[in-house]
């Protein structure tokens, strides 16, 4: 039992006037109950209670602490309610690449904010390598393989890609059969933030994945 249970045994046995009624709205053993309060008069270093075979009420330093431990229970209980029921506010920083903002933030922006009408929200656009700490962004939203982290990172959906190229391109380098037969070919390729390296294509081939890189068109 710890000083704030205590605490809150002391102030039921004052209002109940009995050590057995106390202990047993606390689901306690008497004698635990009153050795808990012999703990706690050895604390504070005061008699709390007067003693009697019929009735147990507070010495004068008894009430006087009595007082000040429904104030403090009172704030314990207030402070934790505020945390519990209280609804998202202020400003929310978010940073995504434009194309996720279009598709996945955008057409949800009313609804999230009719849910949570005290928050602020700021939505940066882009796809570089952004320091959560360092800039006061709340939260990063990117495509890809998450690198390794001290940071809380969740999986919010996956995305399936397809690979293109136009009918004259077709045209004129011919069409390829399988990920092998991509070698020569030219791509639009996409710059990592985090690598600064041009992002290979990848193929799903029988379960496995197989990643192409190709040279920039």
């Amino acid at each position: 039992m710890d000083r704030l249970d205590r605490m809150q045994l002391f102030v039921r046995v004052v209002d109940r006037r009995s050590f057995s009624a106390a202990a047993a709205d606390m689901g306690l053993a008497r004698s635990t109950a009153t050795e808990a309060i012999k703990v706690l008069e050895q604390d504070v270093g005061a008699r709390l209670l007067n003693r009697t075979t019929r009735h147990v009420t507070p010495t004068l330093d008894g009430d006087a602490f009595y007082q000040r431990c429904v104030a403090i229970l009172a704030e314990v209980d207030e402070a934790e309610n505020v945390f519990r029921d209280a609804q998202p506010r202020g400003l929310l920083r978010i940073d995504a690449h434009p194309l996720l903002t279009q598709n996945f933030l955008l057409p949800q922006l009313n609804a999230f904010l009719d849910r949570y009408p005290l928050l602020d929200l700021q939505i940066g656009q882009g796809d570089r390598y952004v320091d959560l700490v360092r800039e006061g962004v709340d939260c990063v939203i990117r495509a890809g393989e998450a690198a390794d982290s001290g940071l809380i990172i969740r999986r919010l959906a996956t995305i399936t890609e397809v690979t293109c190229a136009s009918p004259a391109y077709i045209a004129r380098h011919g069409m390829p059969r399988s990920p092998a037969d991509l070698e020569g070919h030219r791509a639009v390729g996409f710059i990592s933030s985090r690598t600064g390296q041009i992002m290979p294509l990848e193929f799903d081939v029988g379960g496995r994945t197989d990643y192409v890189s190709l040279r920039r068109g």
